[in-house]
């Protein structure tokens, strides 16, 4: 059972400033104002809406690992389909697609706010996945799964950054426990994909027509089909707030106190937050914000404001440099490793036995399994004093990379399936600490940018994987080797980090 901190345990903030109160400064205003809401939101605890907000947001942690498997799972059988010389320029596309996505999303919503882009980023994924299932050649698949990625590219980047601000701070935990959807994800992709791609679609690229070839068709549509479905449960059956802390970073004082007095209405609950307690926080004269003015205000970040926020002191340039080198290196470790293991593997003589399609996705689906309890156990070590964020971070990304590198020895299919378990179930761990760490070391105002920023590393690096794998001799298996080494840098990295959110109220 998960234990929550209590309410009293509490410290105001996750972004540790001892001089903060004393500081007259904007951003001390905006920290002050920040605790306020803190104080506002825990008194209304976590009810009704929080609970309907934990499961719409996970809609996003599903999306963001389920459409990376549909289109791993769908190549083999394009590639059969359409012939193309380089087969992993589809990878290639998705991963331009999701840089544009995190990059568009994660700063758009800094500038626009957070409702938009909560509600457009699966209906984008939804309705570019249910047109690729009618792509004629290659070219159009690759088209397809880049302009779906744009949608994907944004959900993480946006979700964390609502669900954090809703949460109350001893209820924090939770932004690790939603990795479980992505878990699931993998678990769902898995059984669809068992009959739709295992047994209707070409075994091999000779003779392969269309006719013969349906199932990664009708697999797009069902996948399609279900993230429609999760839009329409986010768009029409639920309606999420414009982020308090949003509001009060802008300057809306007012908006910001009416979300949470209907926060607390929708848990049945009063508030006795005023706009007073807010307005009496702001330096000089309280500033009233028209149309003109919210567009001018809007315009005024393309200088970059919350970029600099990032690194305005040492020690948060020293937190936003690390955490973007963290992404970064699991960004290109994870597919290299796919690319390049299938060489190690052969050129040491394994012997994989029986390779039919009832025992590949039959061990597919005990892999994915693995990752639900991995998730859950993140949930617990980060709220443990022993481990806490950085702990449990650290730990796990670096038994990911040596899990990594012991299952390039597995010479034979149930090896290969035990380092496979163990390897999903550490990684899953380490994505679901991870996921919840990064949005909590930036402050609300700069979160979409921060966010923006890492999963921007994340998919640049993502995105030299395939053209590595496309253009440089795949007869090597040092890329394997550099895989496990980046996760085990990124490990020690996160040992480097200034801030430990445990216990501590995100501003």
């Amino acid at each position: 059972m998960l234990v929550a901190p209590k309410s009293g345990d509490l410290e105001p903030t996750a972004i540790e400033d001892p001089v903060a109160r004393r500081d007259e400064s904007p951003d001390a205003n905006y920290k002050a104002k920040a605790e306020v809401l803190n104080h506002a939101i825990q008194t209304i605890g976590m009810g009704r809406y929080q609970w309907q907000l934990f499961v719409v947001i996970g809609f996003g942690w599903a999306s963001d690992n389920l459409w990376p498997i549909v289109t791993s799972l769908i190549l083999p059988a394009v590639s059969n389909e359409f012939h193309p010389s380089k087969a992993p320029m589809l990878t290639l596309a998705q991963n331009i697609g999701l840089l544009i996505g995190a990059v568009f999303w994660g700063f758009g919503c800094d500038v626009f706010g957070r409702r938009w882009a909560f509600n457009l980023t699966i209906g984008i994924t939804a309705v570019f996945g249910l047109v690729a299932a009618g792509s004629p050649n290659f070219a159009a698949i690759c088209a397809f799964a880049a302009l779906w990625s744009v949608g994907v590219g944004g959900n993480l980047p946006v979700d964390s950054a609502i669900f954090l601000e809703f949460l109350p701070g001893s209820h924090q935990y939770l932004l690790t426990i939603l990795s479980i959807y992505w878990a699931l994800a993998q678990l769902l992709a898995t059984l669809i994909g068992w009959p739709l791609l295992g047994y209707r679609t070409c075994g091999s690229a000779e003779g392969c027509t269309k006719a013969d070839n349906m199932g990664w068709r009708w697999f797009m549509i069902t996948m399609g089909g279900i993230a429609m479905l999760m839009f329409l449960g986010r768009f029409v059956f639920f309606t999420v707030f414009e982020s308090p802390k949003y509001l009060m970073g802008k300057g809306r004082n007012e908006q910001a106190v009416e979300v949470v007095h209907e926060v607390a209405r929708r848990n049945g609950k009063t508030s006795d937050l005023t706009r007073t307690e807010l307005d009496d926080l702001d330096q000089g004269e309280i500033q009233h914000f028209s149309a003109a003015n919210i567009v001018r205000q809007r315009l005024e970040t393309v200088r970059f404001d919350h970029i600099r926020a990032l690194f305005n002191t040492p020690k948060q340039a020293w937190a936003t440099t690390l955490i973007i080198l963290v992404w970064a290196f699991i960004g290109l470790g994870f597919p290299l490793y796919n690319a390049f293991l299938p060489y190690i593997q052969q050129s040491r003589g394994a012997e994989f036995g029986d390779g039919s399609t009832y025992i590949t996705y039959r061990n597919s689906l005990i892999i994915a399994v693995m990752g639900i309890p991995g998730c859950l156990l993140g949930g617990v070590l980060v709220e443990l004093p022993s481990f806490g964020r950085k702990g449990a971070l650290s730990s796990s990304t670096a038994i990911t990379g040596a899990f990594l590198l012991a299952s390039t020895t597995a010479t034979t299919s149930n090896a290969l399936l035990g380092w496979n378990c163990a390897f999903n179930f550490m990684s899953s761990l380490m994505y679901a600490v991870l996921y919840a760490y990064t949005p909590e070391i930036f402050l609300t105002k700069d979160r979409g940018t921060g966010n923006a920023l890492t999963a921007s590393a994340n998919r640049i690096f993502g995105i030299m994987a395939p053209i590595i794998a496309m253009f440089a001799d795949l007869t090597t298996a040092a890329p394997v080797y550099v895989s496990g080494a980046l996760f085990i840098a990124a490990g020690i990295l996160v040992l480097f980090m200034p801030y430990e959110s445990r216990g501590k109220s995100s501003l």
